[in-house]
């Protein structure tokens, strides 16, 4: 299994906070960081064949991720077009080292340990969700019919559930999605979500729902989010 962390975009909605970094430098805590938590998580669950995607500030991040001293073997893909494109791009990019099951995440992603142990256990690819947290206004949402994920995307809310971007993608699966982005972005289309190319195709794919409840699996997008994952980390 390898991981693919995206951490190409900006993190303009951090403020001051993301002038001479990344977003997934950013401190939760005395000791961690939005990366450094997740790349521990990883060690310890023995994933250590790691794709990140960088592209704002991307030789601090890559140093940073280097000084962590962690055993884990490292592909760093860049994305010089940050700017004025979406991660469906950088995936398209990083398209050559993922070509087996995927644990695939945000960079600004924080989540339990728990939730990230039990989502790799799964025996089919999944995403996760929150059956119990209310619909949030901007952020993910999934499409849950029968028990299986139909759409993903911030404006879907009828029969939808709360969504965080961390996937679990079998092989099978997760090949016919990354077709479908690298469809996407030879047609011009790399500045829209990754998801926008699942729901063109979700029919083919067996993509179920993983309910985190309430546990902490939350993106931080801005200094209010990061409040909140400090005092819950406390």
């Amino acid at each position: 299994m390898k991981a693919l962390i995206l951490n190409s975009g900006r993190g303009s909605r951090m403020g001051e906070l993301t002038y001479e970094h990344p977003k997934c430098m950013t401190e939760i805590s005395d000791t961690e960081t939005i990366l450094s938590r997740q790349l521990k998580q990883l060690y310890t669950l023995g994933i250590n064949d790691i794709v990140i995607t960088t592209g704002y500030k991307a030789e601090r991040l890559i140093d940073y991720v280097k000084g962590l001293n962690l055993k884990q073997d490292y592909n760093f893909v860049h994305n010089d077009r940050y700017e004025n494109t979406n991660y469906i791009y950088s995936i398209y990019l990083a398209k050559e080292q993922l070509g087996d099951e995927i644990l695939f995440m945000h960079g600004d992603l924080v989540f339990d340990f728990e939730v990230i142990q039990n989502l790799i256990e799964q025996e089919r690819s999944c995403m996760a969700i929150s059956s119990t947290l209310p619909l949030p206004d901007k952020d993910f949402k999934a499409v849950v019919f029968d028990n299986k994920i139909e759409k993903i995307g911030i404006e879907f809310f009828e029969h939808a559930l709360a969504a965080q971007p961390l996937y679990l993608l079998k092989e099978a699966d997760w090949l016919k999605w990354l077709n479908k982005m690298e469809e996407f972005c030879r047609n011009g289309e790399d500045n829209c979500y990754a998801e926008k190319a699942f729901n063109a195709i979700s029919k083919e794919l067996n993509l179920f729902p993983y309910d985190v409840e309430d546990r902490l699996c939350k993106e931080i997008d801005n200094e209010r989010d990061l409040i909140t994952i400090k005092k819950l980390l406390r």
